[in-house]
Order: structure tokens, then C-alpha cells, then sequence
């Protein structure tokens, strides 16, 4: 008689933010890896992670242990996919429930980097341990998917921006020039920004005009779940982050 085995949950997160690319000096995705100091896979980079309690909520268990390895406490994290493939991990089967969080730059550099956290261009990463690198290359297909029929961009920029900034995130994300006229254009006829009346200041020449999202979309796009879904209705405060990941 087959013995049955219940396996073992974790969670992980992808964390995307833009910043400078070190050789081009365009805004780039990068996210930051945890290094392993155990075994198996000792050494090797890894997606911050843990596993999960059994009387704790999988969305606050992916922030939490996200604060606990990274520092960072970001306000976009959705769920995104379960990878659990029978090998994945060696020694037992681990069912890894995956969120992924969107921070601007301000809130990256706020991140903990030391020997064992470090960010990497998400483009050029290095073999991680277990099958992360297949989860990062299906967020990045979600990502690019996503941004170009959504207001995830949002968690990229403040509260208000310029469609040239808007157009920064697009172009970083989809690695690809875009019309600017176009693309003004497109996002203006979407009905996904609102005119704020404002305009930037502090520039030469004519200011551009300042954009917020259409906070009425902002329901539709999360589903009836709600924020309970992955949302945080308010951040979650900072704690001391010893260096973790699991599968």
C-alpha cells in the first residue's frame, strides 16, 4: 500500500521595482534575491520566502516573511500562481503559493542589502535555486501582459505623474520604444487616467499635465475578493528581517 505523504506549503514573492540599468542607464526591472545559507541549494540565490504557518492567512504570510528577509513592506502584492511539480524540492514535495509586489524606487532603496540580499536585473539573473527562475520569467510574462490593459503600472509611479513618466514604466517593463503621440493617445481614450488640472512644477518651458488612475476602475480589476486578495488595506510595519527563503 502506497504510503501517503501530506506536502509540505510555502510561500514566495517576486518583488519587481524600475531602476537605473547599470550599462545603459535606462530604467530597467530589477528585484532582489535572498542567498541560501542552508542546505539544499546552499549558496545559490533564491526568491525571499517561507513556509506557511498553519493559522496565518497565505497573503499575510507572503508580507511578512517578505518584511522578515527584504525590509520592504509594499502596498501592490498579488497572488500569482502555484508551482508545485512533483521534484521541485529535493527531499519531499513543497507546494509554493507565489505573490508578487510591485514598489516604486523610493520604496526599494529602502530594502536591506547585505552579502545575502542583494538586487538583480530581472533580465539577467543568475541560476537561482529550485525552479525560481521559472518563476520569475512567468511574472515577468504576467507583468508585461498586465500593463498594457491595466492600471498595475499605478504601483510603479506616485499618486500623480505625467504621461511621459506613465510612458517610462510601460517601455521599462516592455522593453520596447513606444510612440509617444500613440501612446498618449491610447491611454487617454482607455478611460483608465483622470486629468487632475494640475501641472508638474519645477520644470523649464511649458509643465506637463499631471494624471491619477480612475480609482472607479480600481474595483473591477481586483475581482470580488477584494483586498483580502492580496491588497493590504494599510502597510504593514517593519520588523527585523533574518535572512530566509524556502522553495
Amino acid at each position: 500500500m502506497t504510503e501517503i505523504q501530506t506536502p509540505a506549503l510555502a510561500v514566495s514573492t517576486v518583488i519587481f521595482a524600475l531602476r537605473p540599468d547599470l550599462e545603459s542607464g535606462f530604467m530597467t526591472l530589477w528585484l532582489p534575491l535572498v542567498r541560501r545559507t542552508r542546505e539544499p541549494h546552499l549558496g545559490l540565490w533564491a526568491l525571499p520566502g517561507g513556509w506557511l504557518p498553519s493559522d496565518e492567512e497565505m497573503s499575510a504570510a507572503a508580507a511578512r516573511t517578505l518584511r522578515e528577509t527584504t525590509g520592504l513592506t509594499p502596498s501592490y502584492l498579488e497572488q500569482l500562481y502555484t508551482f508545485g511539480d512533483v521534484g521541485r524540492s529535493p527531499g519531499g514535495r513543497v507546494i509554493s503559493v507565489v505573490y508578487w509586489a510591485l514598489v516604486q524606487s523610493g520604496e526599494a532603496d529602502l530594502a536591506a542589502v547585505d552579502e545575502n540580499v542583494q538586487w538583480f536585473p530581472a533580465d539577467r539573473l543568475p541560476s537561482l535555486a529550485f525552479d525560481h527562475n521559472r518563476i520569475v520569467d512567468y511574472a515577468l510574462w504576467r507583468l508585461r501582459t498586465k500593463v498594457e490593459y491595466s492600471r498595475i503600472a499605478h504601483a510603479f509611479l506616485g499618486e500623480t505623474f505625467t504621461l511621459a513618466q506613465l510612458r517610462d514604466v510601460h517601455e521599462a517593463v516592455l522593453r520596447r520604444a513606444l510612440d509617444p503621440a500613440n501612446f498618449r493617445r491610447t491611454i487617454e481614450s482607455s478611460g483608465t487616467v483622470v486629468d487632475t488640472g494640475l501641472r508638474l512644477a519645477g520644470v523649464p518651458h511649458r509643465p506637463p499635465r499631471l494624471y491619477r488612475y480612475n480609482d472607479s476602475n480600481a474595483l473591477a480589476e481586483q475581482g470580488p475578493l477584494g483586498p483580502s486578495a492580496g491588497f493590504p488595506e494599510t502597510p504593514l510595519q517593519s520588523t527585523p528581517h533574518p535572512t530566509r527563503s524556502t522553495t
